[in-house]
């Protein structure tokens, strides 16, 4: 009777002694951190710089009045079509005194460099007429062998993009071929309105101003009759299905575009658009931001490469948001930014295995400031935590929020 009285208090106490040790362990043990997961996905990036932008009329013509005298009232508006040759307004020359042998003289060489330049013009059209013929050729060329499989879809996507980039150079020769015929034609009619009145002919009575490109009224400067002086402007024509886009983007991120560098339009009120740097002009200015904090920017061109069907709604001056494809990659493994610290000099992350933080070293490659790629340390479906805190170590179980 007194072995099993002693039995009993022995279990008694060995029952007592644990259920103290487990009550002082779940004491004593740190409460779970509540953290945010994420998962390591494999997939598409891009690393890019996002700017503001505005369309701009690639090629304008700001038509003025070649001789003094009455100008008659634009019967246009903004907006109207205009062709070639297409009559705009009259001008009646004033009378005045004829041109002395010097004034002549100049007024003879200005239709002389007027007519040089269009000679030059003309053979700039003939170069981009050529190149952009074998662009489309060697782009049609693709297209036949990439329909067997023998030519991968970026390659014809650039060779589409070299050949849309060519028509476009062609159509701002055509343009500027056009622009220095309606000078030339300016510069005779100031020698014949100045010969009429040497001669004493007064058989030019109006001085017809036309337009000199195929295209739509941009801005009147002078509607309404009155007197005009040589040269004075009077409306700006340009062709708006020539559109271009202007990003004004900090020095810093300037010196990382290049002629070709893909650019995503949107924000314009339709669908992405696609587009290509074209220009990054070699001159930075001085602008001020919001905030009144004082910034270097270069202003980088872009061509809308996208079919013109596509952008039919976009006009000249519209806003855009212009994001420019520094890096691509579809299959990259990724990891949210904000899971990676530096620790002992390099980039590690808290891994999330069975509720537990372990402290995993990683080789981070490039990042667009949301995403970071990683070459090495973590595999595809990994947990990894967002934000660590200073308070979680390696080894801290972990709560997921």
């Amino acid at each position: 009777m007194a072995e099993k009285r002693s039995a009993g208090k022995w279990i008694f106490w060995a029952v007592f002694t644990v259920l103290g040790l487990v009550a002082v362990f779940v004491t004593l043990r740190p409460d779970p951190v509540w953290v945010d997961l994420a998962t390591v996905t494999r997939g598409e990036l891009e690393v890019t710089i996002t700017e503001e932008g505005k369309t701009r009329v690639k090629d304008r013509y700001l038509v003025s009045s070649p001789v003094a005298g009455y100008q008659h009232r634009v019967p246009l508006d903004v907006g109207d079509p205009v062709t070639p040759g297409q009559l705009l307004t009259q001008v009646e020359p004033m009378p005045a005194s004829v041109l002395d042998a010097r004034s002549r003289a100049e007024a003879e060489a200005m239709v002389g460099a007027a007519r040089s330049a269009l000679n030059s013009a003309r053979q700039k059209v003939a170069v981009a007429r050529a190149e952009a013929d074998l662009a489309k050729k060697e782009l049609a060329r693709l297209q036949a062998l990439s329909d067997d499989h023998f030519v991968s879809d970026e390659r014809l996507q650039q060779v589409a993009s070299a050949s849309d980039r060519a028509q476009a150079i062609l159509r701002s020769a055509t343009f500027d071929e056009e622009v220095m015929a309606h000078e030339l034609q300016a510069a005779r009619t100031r020698l014949e309105v100045s010969a009429a009145r040497s001669s004493g002919n007064g058989a030019i009575e109006k001085v017809a101003i036309q337009s000199p490109v195929n295209g739509a009224i941009l801005g009147i400067v002078r509607k309404s009759e009155g007197v005009v002086q040589a040269g004075e402007a009077i409306l700006e024509v340009g062709d708006p299905a020539a559109l271009e886009v202007v990003v004004d983007v900090l020095s810093f991120d300037a010196v990382k575009l290049s002629p070709g560098v893909p650019v995503h339009l949107t924000g314009w009120g339709g669908k992405t658009l696609d587009a290509a740097v074209r220009r990054v002009e070699p001159v930075g200015f001085e602008d001020v931001s919001a905030l009144g904090v004082e910034e270097q920017r270069v202003q980088v061109l872009a061509d809308i490469v996208s079919p013109a069907e596509d952008w039919a709604s976009l006009g000249d001056g519209y806003r855009v948001d212009a994001t420019f494809v520094l890096w691509s990659t579809e299959n990259a493994l990724q990891v949210p930014s904000s899971a990676i610290f530096r620790h002992n000099g390099k980039d590690h992350v808290f891994r999330a295995v069975d509720g537990i933080a372990e402290l995993a070293e990683i080789t981070a490659g490039r990042s667009n400031g949301l995403y970071t790629v990683v070459t090495s340390g973590l595999n595809e479906g990994d947990s990894v935590v967002r934000h660590p805190g200073r308070q979680l170590e390696a080894g801290a179980r972990l709560r997921e929020r």
